[in-house]
Parts: structure tokens; sequence; C-alpha cells
């Protein structure tokens, strides 16, 4: 259950928070599309704030969401929005989630870990280990007592439930007149005390979207990437969802570009590379990318996903930088993807497609040495927002890979050899790339990196102008 059932009068809008757009759609579309796409997730009912279920209508009918089985009205407190949702259920027993749609940035992973707790236990909540000392003030507003932060947790959602147990608890809940709680989780703890609730562990970015500076951290978060990717399919899941596809690849002559054609090419797409080298396809110059789209389309009559990891990496002082050099790796780094997104747009609008641009880790902040690189990262990554947003209403999707350095040919010639492990394989960043373009997710920053977080901390993605080297 999704429940939307809030006004955002704390975030001061006249419309409500979830309706909000952050990363291109509502916040609570986000929410919507991770439970729609969760495996285990076989229905989706939404609750929602009185006097705004056309624009949720909307919503799902646009973007297909076909696990959604009814919306309803909130009411006027959680409580209350529970009870008319467990309402809807009817009187087949199931498990049921109860999540709030403004944290968008749910992990799929605390979906399955939910689940999973329901098939030992009745009730279950999402929690995270308080990293501050908490307080406890009486009326006088002073201290009564410091509870030992070790046995604290913070609540999250979802909360999940055997539904006969919730209902039965909301049962016993009505007969007390005195009946006050603020999430499901307390209504089963005081009225079912013979239920354990068991903690499924939460997560820090799985944040509430309640104050004015929540929408502000909450946008944030998802540019400063997102490390759950897209699930990795089968082998024929890929086949029939590329059958019949086309896929354009911009410095796909070697390397991660190269990794991702040949990958489509495996499971059945057909696959259109361009480069410098290769067909003398210079990304920063509009004709050549016009040229390309026409190909494309006259060949094979449809453009389904594009992919540009065309890039270069100048360095050293600013001050020391030629005006050449300037110019080349604005147009290449920056330009080279707007003037893509221009000429593909009307082709991916055709298919309802994908654009899946590159960044680095060096977007985040200005490095010494690399100022023209990290700045024109850092544009991409509003660009793909910015695109996100755009592009919604038309359901193309446009999504940005934030890869840390990378094993390829280039790599090992611009550095040699490195030890073994220190790099991300360049096919694990093809198929996470594959992933991406086939999820239905937009404006979203994937951060892709190995497990060592130390070494992915200090990583620096470097490129070429065929596509990443690192």
């Amino acid at each position: 259950m999704l429940l939307a059932g809030g006004v955002g009068v704390r975030v001061g809008l006249d419309v409500p928070k979830q309706l909000v757009k952050i990363a291109g759609r509502p916040i609570m579309e986000h929410t919507l599309a991770i439970l729609d796409a969760h495996p285990d997730v076989d229905e989706v009912l939404v609750l929602m704030a009185p006097g705004h279920l056309d624009p949720v209508r909307a919503m799902v009918r646009n973007g297909g969401y076909e696990k959604v089985t009814a919306i309803l009205e909130g009411a006027e407190t959680r409580n209350e929005t529970t009870r008319r949702a467990l309402d809807a259920l009817g009187e087949d027993d199931c498990n049921v989630l109860l999540h709030d749609a403004v944290r968008p940035l749910l992990s799929p992973r605390i979906i399955s870990d939910c689940f999973a707790a329901l098939q030992t236990y009745a009730a279950v909540d999402v929690a995270i280990p308080s990293a501050d000392t908490i307080i406890e003030v009486g009326p006088e507003n002073t201290i009564r007592d410091i509870p030992p932060r070790a046995s604290l947790r913070r609540g999250q959602t979802p909360q999940g439930f055997r539904a006969s147990v919730l209902k039965d608890a909301y049962a016993t809940a009505a007969q007390d007149p005195n009946f006050e709680a603020t999430d499901d989780c307390t209504v089963v703890l005081r009225y079912r005390p013979d239920v354990p609730i068991w903690v499924v562990p939460g997560d820090e970015r799985n944040m509430k979207v309640t104050e004015p500076i929540d929408l502000y951290l909450a946008d944030k978060l998802f540019q400063l990437t997102q490390t759950d990717l897209p699930p990795t399919r089968e082998p024929e899941a890929y086949r029939e969802a590329l059958a019949g596809k086309v896929m354009v690849v911009f410095g796909g002559s070697y390397g991660i570009g190269a990794d991702i054609a040949k990958l489509g090419e495996e499971y059945g797409a057909t696959v259109v590379t361009f480069s410098r080298s290769t067909t003398g396809t210079h990304v920063q110059r509009r004709e050549d990318l016009a040229k390309a789209a026409r190909e494309v389309m006259d060949a094979h009559g449809r453009v389904d996903f594009v992919v540009n990891t065309a890039g270069v990496l100048p360095r050293g002082s600013l001050l020391e930088t030629s005006d050449e050099t300037i110019w080349a790796a604005t147009e290449i780094n920056y330009i080279a993807p707007i003037l893509i997104a221009q000429e593909f747009f009307p082709l991916l609008k055709a298919t309802r497609g994908s654009l899946l641009l590159f960044t680095s880790s060096s977007y985040t902040r200005g490095r010494s040495g690399y100022s023209l690189y990290s700045s024109a990262k850092a544009a991409t990554v509003n660009l793909t927002q910015a695109l996100a947003d755009e592009w919604a209403g038309d359901r193309v999707r446009v999504n940005c890979i934030n890869p840390e350095r990378t094993g390829t040919p280039m790599r090992t010639k611009a550095f040699g050899e490195e030890p073994a492990g220190s790099l991300l394989e360049s096919s694990v960043v093809a198929r996470a790339s594959l992933d991406t373009l086939l999820a239905g997710g937009t404006g979203h920053v994937i951060d892709l990196r190995r497990e060592d977080p130390l070494a992915a901390a200090m990583h620096e993605t470097a490129y070429d102008d065929e596509g990443p080297r690192g």
C-alpha cells in the first residue's frame, strides 16, 4: 500500500508534497515505480489526499503501472487512512506492506527483506541505528531520561504485516477511546502485544520528505547517485526485451561503448556504433549527428536506445590551458550530449525510448588539474535530470552512469598495468548500462563501483574521445 494522504503543510506548498517533482518525476511516482517494478509485489493500492486523485490516475495511466489495482481517498489521519486501505483488501489474508509515498529513495533490498521476514513473523518494521543521543524531556522542558543509544532505532517504512493481524489490532484499537498512534507498528505493539515485531535494517537514504529542507536533500540524494541498480535479468528476458529494438552507441569502437554494443548484439538488439575512428563521426558536430540519425532511420526505421560514451580528459592547470583545448573539451564533454539529445529526441519519442549518458565521480566537486572535465561532468548530471523532467510526459527516459575507474585498453595504454582487482571490469559497466536502459526509471545517476568503499571514494573516472577508459 502506498500511503500518500498528506497535504504538505510543513513543506509550505499549495500542492501535496508527494506531487512535487524531483529528478524528473513527482516524489510519489519515484516511490510507485520502485514498488511496481519489484518482483515480490503483486498489487499496489494508492491512498491519496482528497481532491488530488486525478493527477495520480494520470500518473498511473501514463506510466503504465500495471500493478496498481485501486486509487482511494486517504483520510484525515494516518490511522484512518490505513483503515481504509485494510477495508479495500477484502477478506482474504495476505502479506501487506505500508509505505510512505514521500520516501522516494526506498531500496528494493528493503522490500525483499520485509517480505522474507514476513515468512516467519506476522509484523515487520524497518529501522536504522540512531547516530544522535536521544533525550526525553518533561513538561518543564528539562531532561527526564537519556535512553541508551545502543538500543534505539529510527523508524522508517515500509512496515509489513499479515493483513489479518493488522486488521485485528485496529479492530481492538477502535474500542479504546484513548487510541492514538503515529504508525501501524505502534497499533500492533499496543493492541496485539502477543505478536513480535521483527526489525529489518533500513537505509539512511530512505528519508522522508517532511520539512522544506528535505526537498533539497532528496533532490541532492537523487543527483549524488544511487547504488541500487536495476535487477540483472535472465538471458531470455534480455532477448525478449531487446527483440526488434535498435540501439545507437556513440564512442562505440572500443572500451565500455564497444562492450555495451557487443552485449546488446548478443541479446538480439540491432546495434549501430559511431565513433571518430571508425565512422568519422565527431559528436560535437550537429551535422555528423544528424547524418547518423538519418542513416539509422533509413536502415532500420526506428531508434529505441541511444548511448553516449564519448569524452575527453584534459589535464593540467586551467591557467595553462589553451583556447583550443578549452573549446574541444567543452564541445565533446558537454555540447555533444546536448546535440545528441536534440537530434535523437524525436526518434526516441516515437518509440518511448531511453537515452544514457556517462559522468564521473569528479562531478561532485572540482579538482585541481581537472577543472574543465569535472565542471562538464557536473553539467551532464544536471542535463540528465533536466531532460528527464522535460521528457517525462513523452515517456522518454534519461539516465546517467557514474562508473569508477574501469579496466579498458585505453586506460592500460595511458596508465600502464595496475593492481589486480583495483579496477571495475568494462563488461560489468556494460551490463549495468544495459540494465539501466531497459529499466523504467528516469533522472537517475547510477553509481557503479567495486565493493571496496575506500577505494571507491578515491576513484576518478577518465575518458578519451572514443569512450570511458577508466
